[in-house]
């Protein structure tokens, strides 16, 4: 029965994946505005960040909620206790906020620098390296916990015994 409701709350958070974008903004803005502003001047104004005197916008790529989700759906297809599951969720999308702070952080840095490469390096982080993060923070997530469990595979099992 819980493996219906596991997905079901997937399937409407994926409706409503606007949620992700809406509470990761704030949650990531304000912390990278606090970071830079160790470095450089910094204002906010909406989705622009003008770090000393160079606006940059935070885009909807730029907050991973698609990232965010795709961690809430690899926790919640698989079958693991719900203690366990509340503090890989918590785990999980803390490190990833982490990481993302810290990378909007870097990436200010190199951009106020006018770090030469900084064009390839923001793609490269954007196309390949973000992909590569929410799987490394996956396994992270099921090292410490012990999930030994496969996400999908497992309900199937479960689905096709019972």
């Amino acid at each position: 029965m819980f493996v219906f409701l596991r997905y079901f709350i997937l399937l409407i958070l994926g409706v409503f994946s606007w949620i992700f974008y809406k509470l990761f903004f704030y949650l990531t803005v304000i912390p990278s505005y606090i970071l830079i502003s160790f470095v450089y001047d910094v204002s906010i104004n909406g989705h622009m960040l003008n770090v000393a005197g160079i606006d940059i916008g935070i885009v909807e790529a730029c907050i991973a909620g698609s990232a965010y989700y795709l961690l809430l759906m690899l926790n919640l297809t698989t079958d693991i206790q719900l203690r366990k599951r509340i503090y890989s969720i918590i785990f999980s999308l803390s490190f990833l906020l982490i990481v993302n702070i810290f990378r909007i952080f870097v990436f200010s840095i190199l951009l106020v620098r006018n770090f030469v490469y900084f064009d390839i390096l923001h793609s490269l982080f954007w196309h390949l390296m973000s992909i590569l993060l929410v799987v490394f923070i996956w396994f992270i997530t099921v090292w410490t916990f012990k999930i030994n469990k496969i996400p999908v595979y497992s309900d199937l099992m479960f689905l096709f015994r019972n």
